[in-house]
């Protein structure tokens, strides 16, 4: 929601506090004055703030200051909640595992969630303790490298086996480290 940009004769206020296109600070004028100074450098006047008394209004061009107050209204994106999926199978080798191990603990240093899918085809369903044991050994794999926490437990699915994994933030590292800098 943007909120709506108050300028040149918009403004109702008597007087104003003025800071012109450079961004130095003029004092407070006769909003008449301040409109014939806008005019003079062909720019608009545009109310910055209201909060306080005199309001804060500044010279400059109206397209500027709205494309400037849209970018700061846009919320950024947040990539930690990003999923990312690794899939293993039926027969995966110990080296394609620790393949996989080492991608999915890139995924988690950079503060993602992995889900781990096991695709179980025909016969494959039946041996889902043979499965559940390949993804326990996933599991320990990267537990070797860095400490998870499992968001969801494993879960049979029609298709397979499925879990998500997090990183645990550990903050007595954090807490150990402020302390030695204090």
């Amino acid at each position: 929601m943007q909120k709506r940009i108050i300028s040149n004769n918009r403004i109702r206020s008597r007087e104003i506090r003025l800071i012109d296109e450079k961004g130095n600070q003029l004092g407070v004028f006769d909003l008449r004055d301040a409109l014939r100074k806008s005019r003079e450098a062909g720019l608009d006047l545009i109310q910055v703030t209201e909060k306080v008394d005199p309001p804060v209004c500044k010279i400059m061009e109206y397209g500027k200051y709205a494309y400037q107050q849209g970018k700061k209204d846009k919320k950024p994106h947040q990539k930690s909640g990003e999923l990312k999926n690794i899939r293993l199978t039926f027969a995966i080798s110990e080296h394609d595992m620790e393949t996989r191990a080492k991608t999915s603990l890139k995924f988690l240093d950079k503060g993602q969630k992995v889900r781990i899918e096991m695709r179980l085809r025909g016969r494959e369903k039946a041996l889902g303790n043979f499965a559940k044991e390949k993804i326990d050994k996933f599991l320990k794999i990267v537990r070797t490298k860095t400490p998870i926490k499992i968001e969801r437990e494993l879960r049979r699915q029609p298709r397979g086996l499925t879990m998500i994994i997090a990183k645990i933030i550990q903050q007595n590292e954090n807490a150990q480290i402020t302390e030695k800098k204090v």
